[in-house]
Parts: C-alpha cells; sequence; structure tokens
C-alpha cells in the first residue's frame, strides 16, 4: 500500500453526500436550522466512508474505545451528543471528528501511544471539536462555498491523502481531516479537552507526554508533521499549549488513571497490523519498533518474529540479513508448520546463491501451504533452483 496521503477534488465534495437529496453548503447557510442539515450532512458521508472497506474491524477494540468516550462525555455539558469512535485502518498519525459526535482514529496513531490516559487525550480533544460546535462555526463564518472551496484547495497543496479514500469524504470529513480548524479554534479543543480528559480522573500529564512523544518519532524519522497536528497549531504550539494548561487549570490531575495494561491488551493485533502497513511502505524503523513493543508481551509468537525478519530483510542493511534469519529460525522453531519464514530463508538463500538450501526451504513451504496463493512465485524459484543445480 502506498503512503496514504488525504487529498481533494471538488467531485470529492458532492460524491460522499450524493445520497438522498443532499443539502448543498449555501442553502445550510441559509436554512433555520443550521445545525440539522450539516448533521444529516455528516450522516450521509459516514455512510459512504463506513461502506468503503477502509474500516478496521474488531469489535473489542471498538467497544473498549467508545467506554473511554463515554467516561469522558460523562463529564461533558453535551447530552444532545452521542459519541461514536470508530478506527481507519492507515498508518498515518490522524484522527478527525464529524460534527455529530462520530470520531474516526487511524490505526498509525494508536499504534503509537502507550496508556489509556493518552488515548483519553486524544478523544477528548476530537470530542471537544464537537461540544464546541466547531464545524458549524467555521461554515458560517465563510460567506459561501466557493470560499469555502478556495481554502480546502489550498489546504491539499500541503497536505494530502489516498485518492481512493479522498473519494469518500465530503464537506464534513475534508474539513475535519484535510484542512483542519484555525489556531484559535484548535487551542480551544486542546484546552477544553485537556479538561474533560482531568475531569474524567486521568492523568493530564500523559498528554504532554503523548504530544512529546510523537514530536521525537516525527523528528527521528524525519517525516512531515501529521493531520493531527499538521495544518493545526504545530506540535511544539501542542506541547506549550498543554504545558500551561497544566500550569494553571484546577481541575489538572496529577496522579490519575494511566491504565497501561489494559490499554495494551486491547491493540495488541492492531499494533502488528498497523506494523505491516508501516512496512508496507518503507517505514522500517517505526515499523521494528512496534513488533519489538508486541514481542515485549509476547515473546513467543512465531507471526511476530517473521515480521520482525520481513523487516530486517526488506530493509537490507549491512546487518539486517543475519538478523532477518535469527528470526525466521525463532518463528520455525516456535511454529515448525508456519510455512511463511521457510519461503523467506529460501528467498535469502537464493539471493546469495545456496541453491540446494534455498531449494530445501521453498519445498518446505509449499508442502505446508500446497494452495498458498504465492505458489506460482515459489515454483518458479523452484524450477529456477533446480536449473541452476544442474547447470553447476
Amino acid at each position: 500500500m502506498k503512503y496514504l496521503l488525504f487529498i481533494l477534488t471538488v467531485g470529492c465534495l458532492t460524491a460522499a453526500c450524493a445520497t438522498h437529496q443532499p443539502v448543498s453548503i449555501d442553502q445550510a447557510l441559509m436554512a433555520g436550522d443550521d445545525e440539522q442539515i450539516l448533521w444529516r450532512q455528516a450522516q450521509a458521508e459516514q455512510r459512504v466512508l463506513d461502506g468503503s472497506g477502509w474500516l478496521y474491524r474488531d469489535a473489542e477494540l471498538e467497544t473498549y474505545l467508545n467506554t473511554v468516550a463515554a467516561r469522558l462525555g460523562a463529564s461533558a455539558d453535551s447530552p444532545d451528543i452521542i459519541f461514536n469512535i470508530k478506527v481507519i485502518n492507515d498508518p498515518n498519525l490522524n484522527a478527525f471528528a464529524f460534527p455529530n459526535g462520530v470520531i474516526y482514529v487511524h490505526t498509525g496513531v494508536l499504534a503509537r501511544m502507550e496508556n489509556e490516559a493518552q488515548l483519553a487525550a486524544l478523544l477528548a480533544h476530537e470530542m471537544a471539536h464537537c461540544i464546541c460546535r466547531h464545524s458549524l462555526r467555521v461554515l458560517k463564518s465563510m460567506n459561501s462555498r466557493p470560499r469555502y472551496m478556495a481554502a480546502v484547495q489550498q489546504a491539499v497543496g500541503r497536505i494530502g491523502m489516498a485518492r481512493e479514500l479522498a473519494r469518500l469524504l465530503g464537506v464534513n470529513g475534508s474539513m475535519a481531516a484535510v484542512d483542519g480548524y484555525t489556531r484559535e479554534l484548535e487551542a480551544e479543543a486542546d484546552r477544553v479537552g485537556l479538561d474533560l480528559m482531568a475531569k474524567a480522573g486521568y492523568d493530564s500529564r500523559q498528554a504532554l507526554n503523548l504530544f512529546e512523544h510523537l514530536q521525537q518519532e516525527i523528528k527521528d524519522e524525519d517525516i512531515k508533521e501529521p493531520f493531527f497536528f499538521g495544518t493545526h497549531p504545530s506540535v511544539q504550539q501542542r506541547i506549550e499549549n498543554a504545558r500551561r494548561w497544566l500550569g494553571t487549570a484546577s481541575s489538572a490531575q496529577d496522579g490519575g488513571l494511566v491504565r497501561s495494561g489494559i490499554f495494551r491488551s486491547k491493540l495488541d493485533r492492531l499494533i502488528l497490523d498497523n506494523a505491516d502497513l508501516d512496512l508496507r511502505i518503507g517505514r522500517f524503523e517505526i515499523a521494528r519498533r512496534s513488533v519489538q513493543t508486541y514481542l515485549d508481551r509476547h515473546p513467543n509468537d512465531a507471526g511476530a518474529h517473521y515480521m520482525l525478519g520481513e523487516i530486517f530483510r526488506q530493509r537490507d542493511g549491512r546487518e539486517d540479513t543475519a538478523k532477518a534469519v535469527q528470526q525466521y529460525e525463532k518463528a520455525i522453531g516456535l511454529d515448525p508448520s508456519f510455512p511463511d519464514p521457510h519461503k523467506a530463508m529460501g528467498l535469502i538463500h537464493y539471493k546469495v546463491g545456496e541453491q540446494q538450501l534455498a531449494r530445501k526451504y521453498f519445498e518446505t513451504c509449499l508442502l505446508l501451504a500446497p494452495e498458498a496463493p504465492d505458489k506460482a512465485y515459489i515454483e518458479g524459484y523452484l524450477r529456477e533452483c533446480l536449473k541452476n543445480g544442474e547447470e553447476s
């Protein structure tokens, strides 16, 4: 999968809203009940997004995320909004909220968190956008749809996302996920979100830890600021906002809930799945750290050792081949019936010209998985091994 970038076209704005006689932004701004129209439009956009195949399906995880949101929402003065958390299968560090309380969180940002308090910090920020009616306020501040379009097109020059996913985002989704809000509204969401987090009993310092951790990762990997920070206040500005709030807010919690254990247990599968996405787009070090985090908890998981081997093999650094072999052998030792590490070992031996060893591993792989999806690919290598063996 290529790097998933949000990019918006004019057609995107209408495609996602073309259900049940959609109402244009201009009509919405002239209507008597603007918010109801905005919510109906958001629901139409969500139906398209939810049926697209981009959602990460894990019922137990969704229940857990919504339990955390409910805890935060109990302290919110917004009884008309029922929050609903969903996950998008995307390795980027992003989260965005629709005005009706539906919040989408990317697997990428979830995989990089350390505990429930950090999760609460992110969810509370997105919930604050809904509570403070930021979508409605932004749309009302723009006199016309062309002005809104111009603002979105400006954002496209700086960031984007996969064209496939972009087509699913209508006005609400593109504003929240692509264009972002003004610095003032983002700062308000930070402030209100931190207050919600503290009132729910969470350790507020974990919000600062989350931002600092993500800032360091962005620096280490030399990547652009993620969407959650990109067009919003910068990471550093968000850190400063959190520090200021922690120093002045009477509701700040010192020593509140952190809940690392339950958080990690609920996200085990997601961490590996997202590491695979990072591996596919060549973010080897991020993928390696994620798999190692998982293996620290599950040292005897053959699949995780195999994935770590794949990271080393594909990175192909000076000492990576030896590290990959070590991980593949560990995976085979833990589960001799697991075909994938046998195939990987075959590829390594084939690459260095050890045809007989490569043949042995390829044959074992096919014996264990005679109907493997890539059977023809493996058989091709086997034929090359036999041909090279005859020539020698």
